[in-house]
């Protein structure tokens, strides 16, 4: 094992703690293939190279993770999980952290690469052998040769708007707000961090482990877009608590628990124990918005229920994860205080 249980031992999270009663534990019986799966691929698309790199991304147990969220997901679904979570946290380490994701136009041209291999006929299949392009575009590339040739037009149109949104709210919104030394509000902070924390991205993926496809009656009715707004701030939230440590010793302020105490003057156990309330009162608005979605939508229990059954999965897989990986314990070494021990240079750039 990869995780400790007792990473998050001096903070008090009794509201937070309570999604472990209301939703049960469940584990994907695939997780050690996936987590052999993952140190494969993460090593042949050269996304995690350096010895120093490879200890912090063990440490952070994705395919344990992506185990605990999709545990429905069959044996190559599982695989797929992990490799796009090792993706996304990956990027997001350097945008968050490396002195790319403080170079606009090196990012725009990035992103530009990214967008061709979304829209590319053959699903990115051709894009996924280069060497001329940056890993993180070529193991993109990857991934969605892997993913979009069974997902439906739709679908695909859907997660590749949120995929972007995703993208360049990190690389944009939140690298303004690092240059410029901006807290930014409270309900502005609550809004594009389902973007920066790339959950909407995450929660279409319930789509392509249960082999299913929301129609847009249901996607975009009232109690839906409420449902699904309210498990991804709990899912949100509930990392914010538990990364704020490591975070704040990083000079983070993109943190909700943070956020609060700088705009209400409030303590940090105070701020905690705030968002600890707000999760609480989230996961009821949550659960509210289910019942209503099953009396609004009888008819559509076939897509419904597994779609409701992976938010619930994703609210409690996510507290177990965030409870006992070391990805965010405070920092203490060398190498998480000076990030270039931990990035890969050719992640965003030349390969070289």
């Amino acid at each position: 094992m990869t995780f400790t249980d007792d990473t998050a031992s001096h903070l008090t999270l009794d509201p937070v703690q309570r999604t472990l009663d209301r939703f049960p534990y469940q584990l994907n019986p695939h997780v050690e293939q996936a987590r052999a799966h993952l140190t494969s691929w993460v090593r042949d698309t050269g996304l995690v190279l350096r010895e120093q790199a490879r200890a912090r991304f063990d440490h952070a147990d994705f395919g344990w993770f992506a185990s605990m969220v999709y545990p429905t997901a069959d044996a190559a679904h599982a695989e797929l999980m992990a490799d796009w979570f090792a993706w996304l946290f990956l990027v997001d380490d350097q945008l968050d952290d490396g002195a790319d994701g403080r170079s606009p136009q090196h990012l725009a041209e990035v992103m530009a690469a990214m967008r061709r291999v979304l829209a590319a006929d053959d699903f990115g299949a051709a894009d996924a052998a280069r060497r001329d392009v940056p890993r993180a575009v070529s193991s993109l590339a990857d991934l969605w040769r892997r993913t979009a040739p069974d997902a439906t037009a739709r679908w695909r149109r859907l997660f590749v708007r949120h995929l972007e949104q995703c993208l360049t709210t990190a690389a944009t919104w939140e690298a303004g707000n690092r240059l410029s030394g901006t807290v930014p509000d409270e309900a502005t902070y609550i809004e594009k961090r389902r973007h920066t924390g790339a959950i909407y991205v995450c929660m279409d993926f319930i789509d392509v482990v249960e082999r299913i496809d929301m129609p847009d009656e249901v996607y975009d009715s009232a109690p839906f877009r409420t449902a699904l707004d309210a498990a991804c701030n709990v899912v949100c939230w509930t990392n914010d608590i538990y990364s704020l440590d490591k975070e704040r010793a990083l000079g983070e302020v993109h943190n909700l628990a943070y956020i609060v105490g700088h705009h209400y003057g409030l303590d940090r156990d105070a701020a905690v124990d705030r968002v600890c309330r707000a999760i609480d009162a989230e996961t009821d608005l949550y659960l509210a918005a289910e019942a209503q979605l099953r009396r609004t939508f009888p008819g559509r229990a076939a897509v419904l229920e597994p779609y409701l059954a992976g938010m619930r999965s994703w609210m409690r897989g996510n507290v177990d994860w965030s409870s006992r990986t070391k990805r965010y314990q405070p920092a203490q070494t060398t190498t998480e205080r000076a990030p270039q021990e931990y990035l890969e240079a050719t992640l965003l750039g030349s390969q070289g």
